[in-house]
């Protein structure tokens, strides 16, 4: 059965190297109710929905919706989407990705660059772009209220633009908590929070 059912973008040219490729649909229907083990809460403009951990290799991730919504990430950055209305087909950092050391960013900016292949839904030619390069600036600072750092990632990204990245880092762990992150140029900024699982989850009413 091909990954094409369920990651249908990551099957394109440069993707071809995706650990996803055994990967196979769930057949029974998911209710859209938050997910008892580690989970996302993906909102694009105020819509929201869960997507439960499908599979993990190391620090890669793939995370599902019961509508078929489905992002890759490693470490805290989404790194390929599909089921959008346009796709992050693939991220291919020159070099670390400067995010996996967010206490590195508190000092002197860091300048960071990688390739993306973008995709329409509709997967025709004209709307597949491949080998964009994104060359981003980021650097993190200290949030005083809780001790979390927020860190900023300034980019542009040839041919679409220029954008801006945020991810709250929590105190301590140095773990990705939250995120708002492009996801192509004609796409809506997707928010990402990074749920623990529900053992580990504040109750109602609790801090």
């Amino acid at each position: 059965m091909s990954l094409a059912l369920l990651l249908p973008a990551l099957l394109l040219a440069g993707c071809g190297d995706s650990p996803w490729g055994e990967l196979r649909p769930d057949p029974s229907p998911v209710a859209e109710a938050e997910p008892a083990g580690p989970a996302l809460r993906l909102a694009v403009r105020g819509r929201a929905s869960y997507a439960r951990l499908v599979q993990e290799m190391g620090e890669r991730r793939l995370w599902r919706t019961p509508s078929l919504q489905v992002v890759e990430t490693e470490g805290g950055r989404v790194v390929a989407t599909a089921g959008f209305g346009e796709m992050l087909v693939a991220t291919r950092f020159d070099g670390p990705d400067p995010l996996s050391d967010p206490a590195a960013l508190l000092g002197a900016p860091v300048i960071a660059r990688r390739m993306v292949d973008l995709s329409r839904a509709d997967r025709t030619p004209e709307g597949m772009r491949f080998g964009v390069p994104v060359e981003c600036r980021l650097q993190a600072r200290q949030v005083p209220e809780d001790g979390a750092l927020l860190v900023e990632e300034h980019c542009r990204a040839e041919g679409a633009g220029r954008f801006t990245n945020r991810f709250t880092v929590a105190a301590g762990t140095g773990a990705v908590t939250q995120a708002w992150q492009w996801i192509g140029p004609d796409a809506p900024m997707l928010e990402v929070e990074f749920l623990p699982p529900a053992a580990l989850r504040p109750k109602p009413g609790q801090g």
